[in-house]
């Protein structure tokens, strides 16, 4: 309430003075007084805006009790609840006042408040009910949909296939009767059937009265008995007369075509599938568009195909042609009208856009577009010319339709009006002469200085006619003169254009801009990096010469980087000559004598090669460079027992040993005497080698195996014994100890040997399987399966377990069991492996030869899946799949897998080459089932 301000300088005076009173206000009501009603109360003394005051208002007159309504009010018990009271109103008797009024405004506010709050959370409700209730009972209209939308699909004859739809009608609708007739009786039409028949009927009769005409004789009415025979005649040919008139007098077919009759309803069905609705709106929109701005090319083009989806092809050539007379300057519009014109028609529109166009390009191609003869074609395109002599696209379109010597006189004319076309000048220089070629080369790198394709192309010229000694110069100087130009040097173009100067033969050209750009903005730093990967791009491109020339360079700044000699080598194996790596080979081990590698690679070509003298020479030198290396040693050996010379690689062995005695060259020199059947003599050397190497686990188990071989079985277990002392370690040890035991018929010696491997060897795959194959083998399936548990547990990621697992499972478990090893073994080349031979006992050979590949390619050294691979192919494919595989086998030349060592390191087959062992090991392998 605001204070007046004469309260603040009157103290005396009330602030309440002058104040109107509150709504409901009664004088003396707290003391207990009862307010009276004057005179001036009622009547026009208050204003007419107040709020009535309905304090003293007389009471309400009693409503008329009524049958359809009772105020009393039920207060029986039974209308009683604890919570809510009665369920009537109380006070539905008593005057409804302000105070009613005021409480029911807030409460309604108070509702309406909640209301608001619970407002989302109940449209939310009620919409993902609505959802709801749509999801599960949806519209006939939207079960449909999808049924309705593919008979988009339904070809023409499947339509006219489609039966026609029954009568779902009644009896009684499908048939109205609204006429009842009297059937015939029989006596009347067989009357006197013996001798007297008649075929007329008595107009005296009731009969005659059910036709109309016959009971009121008349002009037109025919007097005398009705025939029913003539009257079935008179139908006949009144039938008769109908289908004649649809037939062919001539030759009786029916003049009516079902098929042309189909087509010509087809063709006035428009062919936009859309709502018509939005065409008028479009059609509209368009016309409006038009009439506004008439000027404007795109709105024309719009409508003309907006009639031409339509189906209105007329429409739309009307519409278009009178674009082009509105906008005669419009290069869209006249090409528009010949796309909507025939051909005839457009070649007229095309000449009529020419004369108001006759600088236009895109004109001038359509109108030689339209022509059909090359003599046409040609006149229109010199016709063109002759308005625009400085366009290229139609000076090469004129020159394509030429022949050679025309052509020339006509790129000697283009040049002179196009100087600054490089592929103008390439086309008339490769034209010419060679004499004219350097000519126009030399006047086109005067005219564009700046273009490096001219440069290459005169270096190919000049290679091709054997001058290579200008290619170099020409390159050089094409560097030189771009950069003083200001052309940026790109090494990735100039790399490009070497690979296509390399895929066209000119390979001096290539070489000569590699050596020209390689070195061109890098850092020395970066540069053996770089230019190893710049040879590595060129080798993937199959562009090789690129690469050579790279790998040249490169050695040339790097003559002494054994990574890069080698590199180089290995791109002449794979995709040179003999001659050209043993070159480079030679090459390599003047200026890296002390790299074995390069050695040993320049012998082993020379050995393939069947040069043996020559490979013997390589070795000596390479022992000259390495007085005491033990590769060269073994490789010269090698070459002797390869060759049969024992004699020799026994001296070169003993030489070995009294200069380089290392346990590799006392392991070859037993392994020598083995394979010779001198097994006391390879005893004797392992014995010898034990004293000096006893932690070399290699030389306990061949020795082992040799007392094996002989039948001395106790002294193996003894060996095997005493080098697991010094080798505990050494898993294939643990093995052969184990299976020796087993061949002693001792399982659980076997079974303890294999445990106390792997207590020593804890998480080793090799070890579990082992032991897994020792149960299976001794019958305790069972027993496997729970160890193949225990090892999957420990080792889950070993590759060999789970492929041994997917096997061990009954052939509806595989499948489940395979997906489990993928899992968790993705790139393991054993699973890939076990899924292939899953495949193969499934029959799917597709995926078997598919799964076979990935194999051999993730692991190109596990010898196992080359094995299964080539019998797979013995088996299912062809000769030339097999010598695939085969020749694939001998390039990879695999060392490693189960099947594959049991051949490869028997002692009778120590001579073996890769594709012997490959058919050795392929026979004996096991069809998976």
């Amino acid at each position: 309430m605001s204070v007046p301000p004469q309260a603040f300088v009157n103290k005396n005076k009330k602030h309440f003075l002058g104040i109107p009173a509150p709504l409901g206000y009664v004088a003396g009501v707290g003391r207990g007084a009862t307010g009276f009603t004057t005179r001036s109360d009622i009547g026009p003394a208050r204003d007419a805006n107040d709020v009535s005051d309905d304090r003293h208002a007389p009471p309400a007159a009693k409503r008329k009790k009524t049958d359809e309504e009772d105020d009393d009010e039920d207060l029986n018990d039974s209308n009683y609840d604890e919570f809510s009271g009665y369920s009537g109103s109380l006070f539905s008797k008593d005057p409804y006042d302000k105070d009613d009024a005021e409480a029911d405004a807030i409460y309604e506010s108070i509702d309406k408040r909640m209301d608001e709050k619970r407002k989302e959370y109940r449209e939310k409700r009620l919409k993902e009910d609505l959802e709801r209730y749509r999801q599960e009972r949806p519209k006939i209209q939207q079960q449909f949909s999808d049924l309705k939308r593919e008979l988009k699909m339904v070809s023409e004859d499947e339509w006219s296939a489609i039966p026609e739809v029954g009568d779902a009608r009644n009896r009684k609708q499908r048939n109205p009767r609204a006429e009842k007739f009297t059937p015939l009786p029989d006596s009347v039409l067989s009357r006197n059937l013996g001798g007297e028949s008649t075929s007329s009927i008595d107009p005296t009769s009731g009969l005659a009265s059910m036709m109309p005409g016959l009971a009121t004789p008349g002009m037109l009415t025919p007097s005398g008995d009705l025939d029913l025979r003539k009257i079935g005649q008179a139908r006949n040919t009144l039938m008769t007369v109908k289908l004649s008139q649809a037939s062919d007098s001539v030759t009786g077919q029916t003049v009516v075509d079902p098929k042309g009759y189909l087509t010509d309803l087809q063709s006035m069905i428009p062919t936009y599938g859309g709502d018509i609705n939005d065409i008028k709106k479009a059609r509209l929109l368009l016309k409006s568009v038009r009439e506004t701005n008439p000027n404007h090319p795109p709105a024309w083009i719009a409508s003309a195909r907006l009639e031409e989806v339509t189906g209105k092809i007329q429409a739309a050539r009307n519409l278009i042609m009178k674009g082009c007379e509105v906008n005669p300057s419009s290069e869209e519009l006249w090409l528009e009208a010949a796309r909507l014109q025939p051909r005839d028609t457009a070649r007229a529109v095309i000449a009529h856009a020419a004369r108001n166009l006759p600088h236009s390009v895109r004109v001038w191609v359509k109108a030689a577009d339209l022509e059909q003869e090359p003599k046409a074609k040609r006149r229109v395109f010199r016709k063109a010319l002759e308005h625009i002599p400085n366009s290229v696209r139609l000076w090469k379109a004129a020159v394509e339709l030429e022949n050679p010597e025309d052509a020339r006189i006509l790129l000697s004319r283009a040049v002179e009006c196009c100087p600054t076309s490089v592929e103008l000048w390439l086309a008339l220089a490769r034209l010419e002469t060679y004499e004219n070629a350097r000519k126009v080369l030399n006047k086109a790198r005067e005219n564009i200085p700046t273009d490096r394709q001219i440069w290459v192309t005169a270096a190919k010229l000049e290679e091709a006619h054997g001058n290579t000694h200008m290619v170099e110069k020409i390159i050089d100087r094409a560097i030189s003169s771009l950069s003083a130009n200001g052309v940026e040097i790109n090494r990735e173009h100039w790399f490009k254009e070497a690979m296509e100067a390399e895929k066209s033969g000119a390979v001096n050209t290539c070489q000569a801009i590699i050596r020209a750009v390689i070195g061109h903005g890098i850092d020395p730093e970066d540069q053996k990096h770089t230019w190893m990967e710049d040879a590595e791009a060129c080798a993937n491109e199959n562009a090789y010469e690129c690469a050579r020339a790279v790998y040249g360079y490169a050695l040339s700044v790097f003559p002494s980087k054994k990574s890069i000699w080698l590199r180089a080598a290995y791109l002449e194996k794979q995709h040179g000559s003999r001659s050209s790596l043993e070159a480079l080979l030679q090459r390599a081990v003047a200026h890296c004598p002390k790299s074995e590698v390069l050695w040993l690679m320049g012998a082993k070509s020379k050995w393939l090669a069947g040069d043996v003298p020559a490979a013997r020479g390589i070795l000596s030198l390479a022992f000259q460079a390495n007085p005491n290396s033990e590769e060269i040693w073994l490789a010269a050996v090698k070459l002797e027992s390869e060759n049969k010379e024992y004699d020799r690689a026994r001296r070169l062995l003993a030489k070995a040993r009294a200069s380089a005695p290392t346990p590799r060259v006392m392991i070859k020199s037993a392994k020598l005497e083995w394979a010779l059947n001198n097994c006391d003599e390879a005893l004797k050397l392992l014995d010898e080698a034990i004293k000096v190497f006893s932690d070399y686990a290699k030389l306990h188990m061949m020795k082992g195996q040799i007392e094996e071989q002989l039948g001395r079985d106790d002294d193996a277990h003894n060996t095997y014994t005493q080098g697991l002392k010094k080798c505990a370690t050494s898993v294939p040890m643990w093995i052969l100890l184990s299976r020796l035991e087993e061949k002693l018929k001792h399982v659980t010696k076997a079974r303890s040997v294999l445990e106390k491997a792997r207590l020593r060897n804890p998480k080793n795959a090799e070890l579990w399987l082992e032991s897994v194959r020792l149960e299976r083998r001794n019958g305790s399936a069972e027993i496997g399966n729970a160890v193949m548990a225990k090892a999957l547990q420990e080792c889950g990621n070993a590759g060999r377990l789970w492929a041994e697992a997917i096997f061990m499972e009954s052939r509806p478990q595989r499948k489940t069991k395979s997906v489990d090893a993928l899992k968790k073994c993705e790139h393991d080349a054993h699973v890939l492996l076990a899924v292939s031979q899953l495949f193969w006992t499934e029959r799917k050979l597709n995926k078997c030869r598919e799964w076979f590949n990935r194999t051999v390619k993730i692991d190109p050294d596990l010898g196992d899946a080359w094995a299964f691979y080539y019998k797979f192919e013995l088996l299912h494919g062809n000769e030339q799949q097999q010598e695939d595989v085969k020749n694939r086998c001998k390039t990879a030349e695999p060392h490693h897998g189960e099947y594959w060592c049991q051949v490869s390191k028997e002692i009778a087959n120590w001579c073996f080459s890769t594709e012997q062992i490959l058919l050795l090991v392929a026979k004996n392998l096991p069809v998976p089932t």
